[in-house]
Formats: structure tokens, C-alpha cells, sequence
């Protein structure tokens, strides 16, 4: 009698066995829909895996899986936050807690170099590294480069610029003859180049370099020696359990019911077969990639699942007549492997398909998802834009269906497959069993091509794949097929061009006429779904002209123009880093016990490498409710009334939160401007309407979701320009006149007087903060009307007085408090109290601790961006190219209320002028309120945005006028004491001093040269070099602002406990003001430790910000620290040949108080933003020069950054590896800001860019593989702590090199095509700018865009 597939007690296994680090788990009660990820964190408590996006974008929760296949034990890589749980049956999973310890004093040897390399700031996306390369070191213990580089595609970090990172993974590389690059006797990959071995200084400079005191060289030091680390042994791993290899786990049917979900995982293919008839509408899965989102986000119901990747039979592959049949069940990276064996073994003109498939496979997501995802799914789920599709399509290859009511069929994709979005031919009871890809005939020809916003891991913008069959001797074409993705509701086939250009000749004209029919078939309307209409089409014609010269070259047909150009960039970037990190060290009598300017570690670096460092959300606090917001899903209108009838009855909900709860008045914001929930008006998308109380977040997120809102919609205010056509600024306007510095009255210019005038606008766009620990908080309410918070913040004392305003409680009543941040870069300075003050009113009202954190999606909707900016400037120089007078207007997008928008713009004014020295600025600022969230504080803080604007002038001038723009601005650099456009004087002024040491570092001169003659013999790859310069002033804008207070313990022991008032959040404050502390007290560094920052220990902290966390906060513990070595001197002298022990001992036993409270400020003048009045407004600046050299492709948008030089004054650093790792990571957002990083809204406000899906930051594969930081000699400052510079933010405007280093290769494509003039190039530089400013005889062909105002586009430069 056949069984019934569907009866869950039929199966071998109906509970749900697998281990995790050794141990033995079983459930009998978890739901199917339930992640690894979030089963790991809440059931087992092993926090160590991080959840960054929820969709697989980030890395940060990537663990191993060990399962049994084919008699051997396989490893893999996979995002656990897509992973189902009970796709883990019958398998091992390792997290990172299993591999090593710092309370074991056990590090394996994967987390020991990452933290000796520095390779962790904030530490919340380090687990998910570790965990990449130890799953591929369990599959490879000798990888190579290249190994590496790919075991990391998938995993991000927002905090170091990947170079630290690299560096430690790369030292486990093997070279090319096998050997390793880094051993124990030289702890370096530079071979026989390295110091030990030629007994020079670290990376072979053994100069005297001028202006170093006493002669000191300045030497190329490598921050990390991997020498003395452990050698890895892959004998000593976790052995497989011996249990799922005995019991035969991996040949088990297992099912599983859990209320409403029932899950099946046959190993029957009959039995598959079966189940799909019987449940048509199950969902297959593989990698869950895409019905994770859809569970997450859209909350759908799923009845039952079905996972058929224990079937072999869907794991065959072979070579027959069609061509390579695979199984789809093998997973993208095992059809990779296959492929890549096959070309290995097959002809080359037969694999061409494979080759493609394989190079667009590197392309595809990240390692970890192709691990797991399988061809099926892509091909099931219609994407328009898959990056797969359109290489079947091309290649007419065939899927094979298999039902069990109509047995098995072979189809072609090809116009007929896909019927439209996202639907396809496949009946719901058919499985796709397999697909088969044509090996190609004689004579045809295959190429494929894509292109994204970043590289690595990205969804496609178009894919275009291409198939010809010439005739050899006449070059007619027999058989063409044209696919693209990207270009309509489904993978298109090109059918009508390919129609009309059967019979044609291959030849110019054949070009000419298929890009001419291409055009017209392809053409796309103004607001078509993705935007880009232009832009798209370019690529799709781009990928055609591609595909024809490459087949042109391989006939070699040199009557065909173009022929033997070069269409494909960085051939040339290698797969390893050279990388070096130039300082000062500290000088030989300097005591040992004295850690200051030493480049040690991250005090937290170990413990951020084993998961063990514990963020806001890994805290378990017993009986804690959750919330989740309901978010606005319009940008403008009027809330009507809200229905939480549904939401009510899900089991789990204790209640709601919203307006009526607030008491009557209160408002969020240092304007309190903001409010909590949405009484009436809703003035942008994503904005709290109310909030779901529920006893787990899942629940009350389902919950939020239910709940019914009437609302009426009004026209939102979007962009700056709507805003000044509507006069709607969130403040008044603030003013700079240089004038008043000199005089009681603006002079005003008289701009007839000038011949020599630029006048312009520029547009620089917002960017997300993306740190990986999304907002966070945790509210316990305590006896008294107490409330605990423990937050992911910057400024605790802010979301105390936010909380005490909201509640209407005095601030003693609420104790605040920080232990780390996942990074903050600005993001979580004055935004705490959106989630602290809901948070605490459920704390109150229904008396329970709250937890309240934010998804990824929610996150990004709620908190706001850097403001975009719109620059306006008029400038007159003279005929030497010395500026003369300038008119400098800055608007910004501030979005709905006022949060830090002012700070914001008064920075943006004060560094309008960068490192150039105005005869006559004025200088305006307009802050536009717009229905967007409130934009808020970002690293740099308006800086890099009124830099860029200058930057942008500079330009302008060197191309209108013929001059060159390094000598424009080496003759406009300030001098020492120079006064700014707003009054401050410019002391220890070093512009000149990293411009000319970058310039030299760099060979800036002579690489000059070389890009011209790359230029000039490269038709459609173009290169750019340049040199940028910074100025950065340190302080806060806010006088109150810049004090610091600190408390230092002592006890009888000698241990010190440190409490200061700031935050660490990755910048390795903590690490230096222990630095300061050890230096202060004479005592080893290990004998201080800071436990955390709260505002029960130091009341009325600033927020750390505007870089000055160190220099403030170190100042206050330099002052206790100095209370107290005054009470112990009588001691010292007692006692000279005593002990620190001694010492205090004593003062203890003579009652003298070892605590001791201090205080610190720094510099502030105010300037008078409202008449005009400049001053002396900051204590120092901080200057940089950077050298970036960028490759691009002409013909689709896409660039490499080369390399980049950077110098750098710090004056005498604390801690060089901290200061360094803070360049490295400023310049890469900074580099993401100006390049890839793109904020999307719709007109109607709604936001686009939510995740990692759609808003890209810089992968690893995007940093420079050149990548050269040096801190300038010989820089002392006066104004700071131990005569240190602030590092923080600085260094960020620099990224912006890249941008202008791509301008020019764009330019140097300009003027290849006869267009010198002067072009507008507005940031960020996307592939979509880049090509469409690259105006060619394929742009000619795109028609250019209606008239605005009579389309809607599809998203608005806001």
C-alpha cells in the first residue's frame, strides 16, 4: 500500500535532530518559518552570531554546516538569518562560539590574527568574518588569495576599510607553488622583501626622511607581526559528531508540524513528486533567499514547505545529445565547480556557455547564498532581473519538468517560458528537475555581460547575453538569439532585431543596424518600475557592442572599427593587497609599562573576534516584552483613526502603545519638535504611528502589520527645489561674511569688477549610515519610578533628558547606559530617543522590561541619512587662477523637523572654504523642510559636503579657464595664520605639508604621465589620478557641548576602574583612554578597565561626536588621574622604593580618597551664524591630502579604485593602529558616499533603499588593492590631549579623491569624443552618471527624456 506523503508520521524523522558546536540538540516544538539565526540567538543563547539585515546582505550571521555527502564530510558557509531552522536536520553547525575563547584563553587561529591585525573596530560584523574564513579553511586548508577573496564575498564592514581584515586572512594564503606567504620566521607576505630577511626597515625604506626630530627615520611599518601567531592546524578542529554519521542522517526522510506550517524533506524523488501533486502550492525551497524576505517582511502564510535537496536524484549531472544535464539540486557553488571542471576537460569553443555561466556565478549574490541557492529557484521565482535567465535564454537552454499526473518534459526558455512578471509555463504540481546547458556548435559564438551598482554581490541593473552563428567563409549570420534581463517585465528575447538580422553580414553596418533596432525594440518609458530608463538602455546596447567587437577580434576582422580595443577593465588589479601603514614610533627611552603611541589592539578586539563581545540586543533580560512600531506607509496626509482589532487577537499581544499614551505636549528633539506617535498629521514615510506590545518581537511585528490605519494623503514635499518653490526651510537662514572679520559692516561685492568668473550648482546626495547593529534598546522599570536603559546610542545624557521630558520624570530617576555600540558614524547620536521614549512608556504602562529593536528595513525608513546638499556658487579669479571674491550658498534637505540640521549646515559653511584662502567669501546656508525622515548627524557632519562644493569650483575654474587644477590650488592653499572666511586663524596650518609628502609618497607626477599615455592608447577604458586636500576643524559647534567629565576608582588592590563619558562604538576610544589613564598613573595597562558608560557615573556627557571623544574625555581623565597622583605623592616619597600596590595601600590605610571626579573641555569661540560675525571657533584643524587612481569602463559606468596614497596629520597619535584603521575606514565610506551609495525616493516620498538589497556600501572587493596610509612627522599640537589630533571624521572628504579621479577619467573619454567644456557631474558618481556622462555614438542612440513635468519618474534627486 503506498504510503501517504503527506501524513508526517510516515517519515523517518519527525523531530528535529541536529548539533550545533558539538552538541546534541533535538526539538519536538519550533516553527519551520523560524530562522538559524534567530534559534541560535533566542533558544541557545549563542548571541555570538549577529543579525545585521535579516536578508542575507551583510554577513554578519554567517556560520558553517558540516553534513555527510556521498561518504564525506562537506563544509559550507551559510547566512543563517535565511537558513530555515529545520533546514539544518540531520547536520552540524558551527557558530563562533565554537571554534575559540577568551574566557578559555583558547583563540583559533582565524580570531588571534584578526584581532592582532586590528581587523575589528566596532566588532559587530567580526563573527560573520571569522566564520567565512574558517569555513573555508575547513574545506582548504591552503587556500589561496583568490580562495580567500571569494570565501568573503557575501560579508561587509562599515568600520575598517577591509584592509586590516584582508591582511590577517591573506596571512594563511598559499602562493602559487603552494608555499605559505606568511610564516612564523617572517610574519609578513612580503617574501624575500621582507625586513628580516634583507635586515631593513619594515618594507625596505631605509631612508632618513627630513624633519623628524633626532634623526629618526620614518619608517614603513607594518602595524601587525603575524610571526609569533599559531600556526593553523586542521587536525585539531571539531571532529564531525559521529552520531549523524552512524544513524545516517543525511539519508532520512524527515517531516515536521508545527501549527500552522507543516515542513517535508523527502528523499524519495517519487515522494517529491507526490507531495507536489498532493500540495500544489507548497513552496520548494533551497537557500530561502527569497521566501525568507517574504516571510520577514510581507509576513505571508505558509501552509507547508517542501525542501528536495536531500534527493539525489536532483543532484545528478552528466554530459548527453542536449548538452550538460545538472540536477537542481546542486547548489550554485557545486554547478560552479562543475562547470569549471567541464571547461577543464571539454574543447574550449564548446564550454563558452559554461565559461559565462561561471564568471556570472562569481557575480551572483554572495559565497554564502550560493552555497545553498539553487538554478531552480532563480529560474521559478521569473526575476526580470536574475542574472542567469538571460544566459538560458540566450543559449536556448532547456529546464526538464517532471509532474507526477504528466511525467517528465523537456522546455526551452526562451519567449515562450516566462509569461510574465514573475510567472513562467511551470504548472503547480511540476518540479524543475534539471537544466540543461547547450555545449556550443561549430562557428557560434557566446559571451554574456551584467552590471550593478557595486560588483560584489548585487542584483543586477541589466544582464545581457548574446548567441551568433556566422557562416566562416561569408560571415552571414545563421542564428542569432539577443537576451537581456533588466529590460522589461520578464528576461526579454530581442526577437524582432534578431529577425531582421538573420541573413545579414557581419560588418559595420551590421553593428550600426542592430543597435539602431535594439533601440527601438528595447526603448524604455520615462518612469518605467527601477527608473534608469536612459541609462539602461545605453547598457543594453553597450553589451551588444561588446559582444560584437569580441567576436570581431576573435575572427579577426580588422576592417571592423574598434576592433582590437580593449573593452574589459581591471585585468590588472591584483587579487592580493599591497598595503603599507607609515608612522612614527615612540621613542626608545619611552618606558615599557607606557602605552602611549603604541599601536596595541582594541582592548575589546579578542573578544569581538569569538562573539563573545555583547551588544544591546544579545542581553537576555527574564520577562521582557518586545515592541514594533506601526510605521506611516504615506509621506504627507492626515491620520484618520487606527483599528488594532486584528492585531488584538494574535496570541502573544499584551497591547498597544500610541499618542494617547504621551503625555499632552511632549515632543522629541532638542527643538522638541518631533513627536512621539502620529496624532494627527503625518509628515513622512516610515514615521511611528503607534506600537505593538507583544512577548516576542516576531509577534509584534506580525502584529504592527495587521493593524488598520484611514488615513487621507496630501502632495509631499520631496527635494530642496520643491522646498524653496514652496518656501519651506525648518529654520531661518544663517550667514558668513569674511568681510566682518575686518570690518563693522558687510562690504559688498561688486561683481562687474571681475573678468574671470565661474558660476554653477552641484548636487551631493545623502547617504545611509548603514552600521551594523541597527538601534536597539532595553527599558527596565525599577522600585521608585526607576528606569533602566541600556541602549545603542551615542549620547546617553540625551535619551535621559528625552525620556525624563516625554514621562514627565526628573533625569535622577533614569539611569542610562552604553557597554558598546555596532557602530554608530553619527546615526545614533540624537536619534535614541525615537525608540527610548516608546520603549519606556510600554515600561510604564504595562510594568514589564521592554526591548525595542529595529529591522534593518524599519531602521532605515525611520532614522534618517547624511542631508543631501545643493551647492550654488559664484567665484571670480584672477588670470593666474588666485580666487578673489566668492558667493557660496548651501541648502540642504533637513526632512521633517529640525533634529541636527542647523549644526549640520553651520559646519558645511565653516568648511566652505576647505584649504583655500578667499579674498572675500559670503557664504549662506538654508535648511529645506521637506516630508522626508529628519537627516541627521553623519561622520563629518556637513563638512564633507561644503568641501565638496569648493572642490567642485575648483574644477570649474582650472577647465573654463585652461588652468591646472593642482597648481589652481597649491596657489590658493592657506598659510600659517591665515584667517578663515568665518574669523578663525590658522595656526600649525599643515595643508601644504600632506599635499607635498602625498604628492611625493604617491608618485603622483609620474603616474600622471602614465594614465596619459594609458588614455591615449585605451579607446573605451579610461584612467583618472588626483590629489585632494582637507581641513577639518575639531569641536562642537555648541559651546555647552565641549566638556567632558570622567571618574576614576582606585582600590586596595591597585585595579583601576575608568568611567568617562563617552561611547565606544568602534573608534577605539576605550582603547585610548586607557592609553591616557596608564600613562597618567605610571601603571600598566592591564591593571585599568572601563566597564561602561552611564550616566549614574558621569552625569551630563556630550555626545561622542565630532571626533573629540578622546580629546575631551581623555582631558577629564587626565584631570582625575592628576587628583590622584597628587594624594599618593606624600606616599612616593615615604616610600620611594615602593609599589603602585604600596602607595595606595597606604593612602587607603591613611583615609585618603582614591576616587576622584574630573573635568575637560576644549577650545570654542561661537560664531554668529545670524549676522554674519565670524570667530575663533575651533581649537585646531586636522588636514589630509589623498591620491586616488581609478579605472573605468566607458561603455557601461563601471570603475576599479586602483589605489589610493593617503597622508595624514595626527599630530603625536595615541594609538597609530587605531588612528590608521580610522583613515582607512573614513576614506572607504567616504568612498562609498562619493561613488556608489545611493538613497532612492520615490515622488511620492515613498523610500526605495531599505537594505543591503538596494543600497549598497563598499565590499571588500571594492577596496583599494594599493591601498598606503602615512601620518605625518613631526606634527605636534598644542590643543590636544598628549599633543594628539582628532581622527575621527577628518579623513572622510577624502574619499571624495575618488570621485573627482573618475571625473577625470570621464572627462579624459570627453575629450577623446570631442567635448572638452567644462561638464556638471553631481555625487554620488554611479555607473549610471559615469556612462551617461561618457556621451558616445551608443548614448546617440537613446532618446532623450520628455519634458519635466510630463512624466513621473520613477525615483527624485532629493
Amino acid at each position: 500500500m503506498k504510503k501517504e506523503v503527506t501524513e508526517i508520521s510516515s517519515y523517518d524523522a519527525t523531530n528535529l535532530v541536529f548539533y550545533v558546536n558539538g552538541k546534541r540538540v533535538e526539538e519536538k516544538d519550533v516553527d519551520p518559518k523560524m530562522t538559524l539565526a534567530t534559534y541560535l540567538r533566542d533558544k541557545l543563547k549563542l548571541t555570538g552570531t549577529k543579525i545585521g539585515c535579516n536578508e542575507g546582505g551583510c554577513g554578519a550571521c554567517t556560520i558553517m554546516i558540516s553534513h555527510i555527502e556521498n561518504g564525506e564530510i562537506k563544509h559550507f558557509s551559510a547566512n543563517s538569518c535565511l537558513m530555515p531552522v529545520c533546514g539544518v536536520f540531520g547536520k552540524a553547525v558551527t557558530t563562533v562560539e565554537g571554534i575559540g575563547s577568551v574566557a578559555k584563553n583558547r583563540l583559533h587561529p582565524v580570531q588571534e590574527r584578526l584581532a592582532k591585525a586590528h581587523g575589528s573596530q566596532c566588532g559587530f560584523c567580526t563573527p560573520g568574518f571569522v566564520m567565512a574564513m574558517y569555513a573555508l579553511l575547513r574545506n582548504n586548508p591552503n587556500p589561496t588569495i583568490s580562495d580567500i577573496n571569494l570565501g568573503l564575498q557575501g560579508n561587509l564592514c562599515r568600520c575598517t576599510g577591509y584592509r586590516p581584515i584582508l591582511e590577517a586572512f591573506y596571512s594563511f594564503a598559499v602562493d602559487e607553488s603552494g608555499t605559505l606567504k606568511v610564516t612564523e620566521e617572517n610574519g609578513c607576505g612580503m617574501g624575500e622583501n621582507c625586513c628580516k630577511v634583507k635586515k631593513t626597515a619594515c618594507g625596505g625604506s631605509d631612508e632618513t626622511t627630513p624633519g623628524y626630530t633626532g634623526g629618526e627615520r620614518k619608517r614603513k611599518i607594518q602595524l601587525s607581526d603575524m610571526s609569533d601567531c599559531k600556526p593553523y592546524d586542521p587536525t585539531q578542529e571539531l571532529i564531525f559528531p559521529p552520531e549523524l554519521k552512524l544513524h545516517g542522517y543525511e539519508s532520512m526522510s524527515f517531516a515536521y508540524d508545527h501549527h500552522h506550517t507543516k515542513w517535508y524533506q523527502p528523499v524519495s524523488y517519487d515522494d517529491l513528486l507526490s507531495l507536489k501533486r498532493e500540495l500544489p502550492h507548497a513552496r520548494l525551497i533551497s537557500g530561502n533567499s527569497e521566501l525568507a524576505i517574504e516571510l520577514k517582511f510581507r509576513f505571508i502564510d505558509l501552509p507547508a514547505v517542501i525542501n528536495p535537496r536531500q534527493v539525489k536524484v536532483l543532484h545528478e549531472k552528466h554530459l548527453e545529445n542536449d548538452g550538460v544535464y545538472m540536477g537542481t539540486g546542486m547548489s550554485l557553488t557545486d554547478m560552479d565547480n562543475y562547470s569549471v571542471q567541464l571547461m577543464k576537460d571539454l574543447p574550449r569553443e564548446q564550454t563558452a556557455v559554461l565559461k559565462h555561466v561561471h564568471e556570472m556565478l562569481h557575480w551572483f549574490a554572495g559565497i554564502h547564498v550560493r552555497n545553498v541557492a539553487s538554478v531552480a529557484g532563480n529560474i521559478a521565482t521569473a526575476s526580470p532581473i536574475s542574472d542567469l535567465n538571460p544566459i538560458w535564454m540566450a543559449s536556448n537552454a532547456l529546464v526538464v519538468l517532471d509532474s507526477e499526473a504528466r511525467g517528465e518534459k523537456r522546455v526551452h526558455i526562451d519567449e515562450k517560458f516566462f509569461l510574465g512578471y514573475r510567472k513562467t509555463v511551470i504548472q503547480q504540481d511540476e518540479i524543475i528537475k534539471a537544466v540543461i546547458v547547450p555545449l556550443l556548435e561549430e562557428n557560434e559564438h557566446f559571451a554574456a555581460y551584467k552590471q550593478a551598482q557595486r560588483r560584489e554581490d548585487d542584483i543586477a541593473i541589466v544582464t545581457g547575453a548574446f548567441l551568433v552563428k556566422l557562416d566562416p567563409k561569408t560571415l552571414v549570420v545563421e542564428k542569432i538569439r539577443i537576451s537581456y534581463g533588466g529590460m522589461a517585465p520578464t528576461t526579454k528575447l530581442a526577437l524582432t532585431t534578431m529577425e531582421k538580422l538573420i541573413g545579414e553580414k557581419w560588418s559595420q553596418t551590421f553593428l550600426d543596424k542592430a543597435l539602431g533596432l535594439l533601440s527601438d525594440e528595447l526603448k524604455l518609458p520615462a518612469g518605467v518600475p527601477g527608473g534608469m530608463s536612459q541609462y539602461r538602455l545605453s547598457l543594453a546596447l553597450s553589451f551588444f557592442f561588446k559582444f560584437f567587437l569580441g567576436v570581431s577580434k576573435k575572427l579577426e576582422l580588422t576592417e571592423i572599427k574598434y576592433v582590437d580595443a580593449d573593452v574589459k577593465i581591471g585585468q590588472n588589479v591584483p587579487e592580493t593587497l599591497y598595503a603599507t601603514q607609515l608612522y612614527q614610533e615612540v621613542k626608545a627611552n619611552q618606558p615599557a609599562h607606557d602605552p602611549l603611541g603604541r599601536p596595541i589592539k582594541h582592548v575589546s578586539g579578542d573578544k569581538h573576534t569569538t562573539g563573545e563581545a555583547v551588544y544591546c540586543d544579545d542581553i537576555n533580560v527574564a520577562d521582557c516584552n518586545h515592541i514594533a512600531f506601526v510605521l506611516s506607509p504615506i509621506a504627507h496626509g492626515t491620520l484618520n483613526s487606527i483599528d488594532y482589532t486584528a492585531a488584538l487577537e494574535i496570541d502573544g499581544v499584551v497591547g498597544t502603545i500610541d499618542a494617547s499614551d504621551v503625555t499632552t505636549g511632549a515632543q522629541m528633539g532638542h527643538h522638541s519638535d518631533t513627536p512621539v506617535f502620529v496624532k494627527e498629521t503625518i509628515t513622512f514615510h516610515g514615521q511611528p504611528i503607534a506600537a505593538i506590545v507583544a512577548t516576542d518581537h516576531e509577534i509584534a511585528r506580525k502584529a504592527a502589520s495587521l493593524v488598520k490605519l484611514d488615513y487621507s494623503v496630501e502632495k509631499p514635499i520631496v527635494t530642496i527645489k520643491q522646498a524653496l518653490e514652496a518656501e519651506s526651510f525648518v529654520f531661518k537662514h544663517f550667514v558668513i561674511h569674511s568681510s566682518l572679520n575686518d570690518n563693522e559692516q558687510v562690504i559688498k561685492s561688486d561683481w562687474s569688477k571681475y573678468d574671470r568668473i565661474v558660476e554653477g550648482s552641484i548636487d551631493m546626495g545623502g547617504q545611509e549610515h548603514f552600521y551594523l547593529e541597527t538601534q536597539q534598546c532595553i527599558v527596565i522599570p525599577h522600585e521608585d519610578d526607576e528606569l533602566e536603559i541600556i541602549i545603542s546610542n551615542q549620547c546617553v545624557n540625551d535619551v535621559q533628558i528625552e525620556v525624563a521630558k516625554c514621562l514627565g520624570m526628573a533625569q535622577h530617576k533614569i539611569s542610562t547606559k552604553v557597554k558598546r555600540i555596532g557602530g554608530g558614524f553619527g546615526g545614533k547620536e540624537s536619534t535614541g530617543a525615537i525608540l527610548a521614549v516608546p520603549a519606556s512608556l510600554a515600561a510604564k504602562k504595562f510594568g514589564r522590561p521592554m526591548k525595542f529593536k529595529f529591522e534593518r528595513f524599519d531602521d532605515m525608513a525611520i532614522t534618517g541619512t547624511r542631508h543631501p546638499f545643493t551647492l550654488q556658487y559664484k567665484l571670480a579669479v584672477d588670470e593666474n587662477g588666485k580666487f578673489l571674491d566668492l558667493d557660496y550658498t548651501a541648502l540642504s534637505n533637513s526632512g521633517h523637523t529640525i533634529d541636527l540640521s542647523m549644526g549640520v549646515m553651520q559646519r558645511a559653511m565653516v568648511h566652505a572654504d576647505n584649504v583655500y584662502k578667499f579674498e572675500n567669501a559670503d557664504i549662506t546656508g538654508k535648511m529645506c523642510k521637506t516630508n522626508l525622515a529628519s537627516n541627521t548627524a553623519f561622520r563629518g557632519f556637513g563638512g564633507p559636503q561644503g568641501m565638496f562644493g569648493t572642490e567642485i569650483m575648483v574644477k570649474h575654474v582650472a577647465e573654463k579657464f585652461g588652468f591646472n587644477h593642482d597648481e589652481v590650488r597649491v596657489k590658493n592653499f592657506y598659510k600659517e595664520g591665515d584667517c578663515t572666511p568665518f574669523g578663525m586663524h590658522l595656526n600649525q596650518c599643515n595643508v601644504t605639508r600632506t599635499w607635498d609628502e602625498c604628492r611625493k609618497n604617491s608618485d603622483y607626477d609620474n603616474r600622471l604621465e602614465e594614465v596619459k599615455k594609458f588614455n591615449d592608447s585605451n579607446k573605451f577604458r579610461k584612467r583618472g589620478i588626483y590629489l585632494t586636500p582637507t581641513r577639518f576643524g575639531i569641536g562642537f559647534g555648541l559651546k555647552q557641548l565641549n566638556q567632558a567629565g570622567a571618574l576614576v576608582l582606585v582600590y586596595t588592590d591597585g585595579s583601576v576602574l575608568v568611567s568617562h563619558g563617552g561611547m565606544e562604538m568602534g573608534q577605539g576610544l576605550h582603547t585610548k583612554i586607557l592609553q591616557i589613564a596608564a600613562r597618567c598613573l605610571e601603571i600598566p595597562i592591564e591593571r585599568i578597565h572601563i566597564h561602561d558608560t552611564s550616566t549614574d557615573k558621569v552625569p551630563n556627557a556630550s555626545a561622542t561626536a565630532a571626533s573629540v571623544g578622546s580629546d575631551m574625555n581623555g582631558l577629564a581623565v587626565q584631570d582625575a588621574c592628576r587628583q590622584i597622583n597628587e594624594r599618593l605623592e606624600r606616599f612616593k616619597k615615604l616610600d620611594p622604593n615602593g609599589t603602585w600596590d604600596d602607595w595606595v595601600k597606604a593612602a587607603y590605610v591613611d583615609r585618603v580618597s582614591l576616587s576622584a571626579s574630573g573635568f575637560g573641555i576644549i577650545h570654542h569661540e561661537p560664531v554668529d551664524f545670524f549676522n554674519g560675525k565670524g570667530a575663533e571657533l575651533f581649537g585646531y584643524s586636522v588636514y589630509g591630502t589623498a591620491c586616488c587612481e581609478v579605472e573605468i569602463d566607458c561603455l557601461t559606468g563601471d570603475h576599479h579604485l586602483l589605489r589610493t596614497d593617503i597622508v595624514m596629520d595626527v599630530g603625536e597619535s595615541l594609538n597609530p593602529a587605531i588612528d590608521i584603521g580610522q583613515i582607512e575606514g573614513a576614506f572607504i565610506q567616504g568612498y562609498g558616499l562619493f561613488t556608489m551609495e545611493e538613497i532612492k525616493i520615490r515622488p511620492d516620498g515613498i523610500r526605495l533603499t531599505r537594505g543591503p538589497g538596494n543600497y549598497k556600501i563598499p565590499s571588500a572587493d571594492d577596496a583599494p588593492r594599493h591601498f598606503n596610509v602615512s601620518l605625518l612627522g613631526n606634527s605636534s599640537n598644542k590643543m590636544g590631549i598628549f599633543s594628539s589630533k582628532a581622527i575621527g571624521e577628518p579623513p572622510l572628504f577624502l574619499g571624495s579623491c575618488a570621485f573627482f579621479a573618475i571625473r577625470e577619467a570621464v572627462r579624459a573619454y570627453r575629450i577623446q569624443n570631442g567635448n572638452a567644456d567644462y561638464f556638471v557631474f553631481h555625487s554620488p558618481a554611479t555607473p549610471e552618471r559615469i556612462r551617461m556622462a561618457c556621451e558616445d555614438f551608443v548614448t546617440s542612440h537613446v532618446p532623450e527624456l520628455p519634458e519635466e513635468g510630463t512624466y513621473t519618474p520613477w525615483i527624485t534627486s532629493v
